[in-house]
């Protein structure tokens, strides 16, 4: 197994796999409009299942992985996802996890759990179905929140993902907050990223960790907890024992130890999502050519900020 290591000590650990770039919400942080949804939902198509358990099993192999988080786009729309997630168990990797809008999952939870799959984090912007619709561009939040509950029911580790847009959903924190509360599980607000349109504008937008947290703190008494090595996130507990967290890119960068690598729908990766140089990975190439260019991927990584990238999410995954 490789040695791979950069100055910082950082290897690659978790591998998040985009598994398309087609998506059936349209969110204001991700797309400027319906056209620029319709042009990714009309790009290349994505690698198959043999493919990417092909590539995969050659990263396994090359690095100490651990975790694989499937992304999108969305990822349910992906084919033979279920059988994905068997290949990638198959393939010695324990901890299978996924990122999704939730929009398909109340009737898909329990395969994906038969099938492998250990952890959501679900994507949930909104409770309130007008602020739903402004940050998704689609109704029906309730389709949402039954994927949620389909989840937790059928034995899925469910944490919610919100990302808080000042003056467009920064309303719902608390009904967010409450939402996750009354259900068990955890709500992790993100600041807004520097990705795709957003580049150059995101900071008009920002919700700031201090704003999160003064806002919280005005109504539950909160202690932090350690943060993780190589977490994205922090954590709170209130004193009921409830927990939420913050991904805090801009207010409390994370770039530090971060051990993730990126492998998006067409065979290229990505040492950081403030690169939008897609390195590509070859089958025919040998063991010796793929850690060259892993290694150039990990430098890609940011010594110490996230600085954003023009690349949409939809093509890097979150």
């Amino acid at each position: 197994m490789s040695a791979l290591q950069d100055q910082y000590g950082r290897t690659f650990r978790t591998l998040r796999v985009s598994l398309l770039q087609h998506c059936n919400l349209g969110c204001v942080y991700c797309v400027a409009g319906e056209d620029d949804l319709k042009q990714a939902n009309a790009g290349k198509e994505s690698l198959p299942v043999d493919g990417l358990l092909a590539m995969i099993g050659r990263l396994r192999d090359r690095l100490p992985l651990d975790t694989v988080r499937l992304t999108g786009g969305e990822p349910l729309l992906y084919p033979g996802l279920t059988a994905l997630i068997r290949g990638i168990r198959a393939a010695g990797i324990g901890a299978v996890r996924m990122t999704t809008n939730g929009f398909l999952l109340e009737r898909m939870a329990v395969g994906l759990k038969e099938a492998g799959l250990e952890a959501l984090n679900i994507s949930l912007d909104a409770v309130d179905e007008d602020v739903f619709f402004r940050m998704s561009r689609r109704h029906s939040v309730t389709r949402i929140i039954k994927g949620v509950d389909a989840a937790i029911a059928a034995g899925l580790r469910v944490k919610i993902n919100a990302v808080m847009m000042k003056g467009i959903n920064d309303c719902q924190l608390l009904p967010l907050l409450e939402f996750a509360f009354s259900r068990g599980i955890t709500v992790r607000f993100l600041e807004v990223m520097a990705m795709g349109h957003l580049h150059d504008t995101a900071g008009r937008y920002l919700v700031s960790q201090e704003e999160i947290l003064r806002t919280i703190g005005g109504h539950y008494r909160i202690v932090p907890e350690e943060r993780a090595a190589s977490a994205t996130a922090r954590y709170w507990t209130t004193d009921a024992g409830h927990r939420f967290g913050i991904i805090a890119n801009e207010s409390e960068p994370f770039c530090r130890d971060c051990d993730r690598l990126r492998l998006d729908s067409s065979g290229h990766i990505y040492g950081c999502l403030s690169s939008n140089q897609p390195i590509t990975l070859q089958p025919h190439e040998t063991a010796a050519e793929w850690d060259i260019k892993l290694r150039e991927a990990l430098g890609q990584k940011q010594a110490l900020k996230f600085v954003g990238s023009d690349l949409s999410m939809l093509r890097i995954g979150g």
